[in-house]
């Protein structure tokens, strides 16, 4: 071999080695390389792995069918399984160790284990629990715990970073980084109240209920969901702003329950036509399409026309915004409303009231409804809006009803093929066919019929 070539090849195998055996450098031109481990060393206390377990019944579903059970004379049989079930937690309150989860993470829970970041395992008990919001509220008994700092939610801006810290797959605490994707994410049919952080750090199983924080350290969203094949990752999470929690978690720890009320109205985004015709400036709120007789609304002064502007001094974007709001707001607590009449602003005070509801023995209405309570009330639809139904509320077990193949939870959508939506209803429609009550139920996301002779 050529000299000039050996001595060169040694050079470079030389310079390999040394770089290999160097390891990275700690500073560039003399300048740090970034790194967010200062501040995860600080955050990742104060983040605890969840996990449940569980018991929960089957059976097959032809035992669910009152007419197998019946022809084949067969009783009904059940059988336990055990569920178990992962995912993370924040503690916001080191004195009296309260952690905030995700409802979804405890909601079926008998037993509820919390794995601190050093190691220690400790039984949780539920102080509350929200299913609207997917917010739950637990509590340990321990010393020398670390509370995480929080952040107003409201200064985020698409683009800034974020890292989110959980328990994915039940691999141990994990931390990913990324940024803010979009703010104010709703519609997505996750949960009932949306006003989802998006983010494309990464979220995978396991994360829900973890913490979503700024770079400095501070909370700013719940991680609750990921949209994805097969609930992989895919860039895609979604996390719940910490104001709105912060909002649930006060009467979570105080009530154990968020008891939401309405107003009695139904609105629509201002659209830029919609605004041209009210001949008003203005680019984002929600106008008043309809305002119900004898509701908070109508005596608070509310009237069809009206576009919200505000409420409590928060900006309304759109009609997502004031249903989050008010449904954020616990019965009996006042509220003021900002709104434009014609070319004037003006300030409504009104008062959150109950959702109506009535409740009846089923067997007054027929006796193939004997066993069962009907309860009428309202379902809030994503548009704002409260459709009145008739629902299966109470249901003894071996009665007329239950053996009829009907489910507490049910909501009756028709009888006799003749839609209903209160008792009156009802009770004209059971008066159609004196041989059989045909019933389209809802139960759950699915619908059925059950025919009761």
């Amino acid at each position: 071999m050529d000299k000039k070539i050996l001595v060169a090849c040694l050079s470079i195998y030389i310079g390999l080695t040394s770089i290999a055996t160097a390891g990275l450098p700690v500073s560039v031109d003399g300048e740090a390389l970034p790194t967010l481990a200062p501040m995860l060393e600080k955050v990742t206390p104060s983040v605890v792995n969840i996990a449940t377990s569980g018991t929960i019944v089957q059976q097959s579903p032809l035992f669910n069918d009152p007419f197998f059970r019946r022809f084949f004379d067969v009783p009904e049989q059940r059988r336990q399984r055990k569920r178990t079930g992962l995912g993370s937690g924040v503690i916001l309150d080191a004195k009296e160790g309260y952690i905030v989860t995700n409802n979804h993470v405890i909601e079926k829970a008998d037993d509820i284990v919390v794995t601190l970041s050093d190691g220690r395992k400790l039984d949780a008990t539920i102080v509350g629990r929200d299913p609207g919001a997917d917010v739950a509220i637990i509590q340990v008994e321990a010393k020398n715990l670390t509370k995480i700092k929080t952040a107003n939610s409201n200064d985020l801006r698409v683009g800034d970073f974020v890292v989110a810290i959980g328990n994915p797959f039940g691999l141990g605490q994990t931390v990913t980084s990324g940024i803010v994707s979009a703010l104010g994410r709703s519609g997505l049919g996750i949960e009932s109240y949306e006003d989802f952080i998006q983010t494309d750090a990464s979220i995978n199983p396991g994360n829900s209920g973890g913490a979503l924080v700024n770079l400095r350290g501070e909370l700013i969203g719940i991680n609750t969901a990921i949209v994805g094949p097969n609930g992989g990752s895919v860039g895609i999470g979604f996390a719940i702003p910490v104001n709105m929690a912060q909002q649930i978690i006060s009467q979570l720890i105080k009530h154990g329950e968020v008891k939401r009320g309405r107003l009695g109205f139904t609105a629509q985004d201002l659209t830029p036509e919609l605004a041209e015709a009210f001949d008003i400036d203005q680019r984002h709120g929600v106008v008043v399409a309809r305002v119900e007789e004898d509701s908070a609304a109508e005596k608070a002064g509310m009237r069809a026309g009206d576009v919200i502007v505000s409420v409590n001094g928060d900006s309304v974007e759109d009609s997502a915004d004031v249903r989050n709001m008010i449904g954020l707001i616990r019965v009996g607590t006042k509220i003021e409303i900002d709104i434009i009449r014609g070319s004037k602003k003006k300030r409504l005070v009104a008062k959150i009231a109950e959702k109506k509801s009535k409740t009846m023995a089923g067997k007054k209405l027929s006796s193939k409804f004997a066993g069962a309570e009907l309860t009428l009330t309202e379902v809030e639809q994503r548009n704002g809006e409260a459709t009145q139904v008739i629902l299966i509320s109470k249901l003894e077990p071996g009665s007329s009803a239950a053996n009829s193949g009907l489910r507490s939870g049910d909501i009756i959508l028709s009888v006799n093929k003749r839609s209903v939506s209160n008792f009156k209803e009802m009770e004209q429609a059971i008066k159609i066919e004196s041989r059989g009550l045909l019933l389209n139920i809802q139960r759950g996301n699915r619908g059925l019929f059950i025919l009761i002779r």
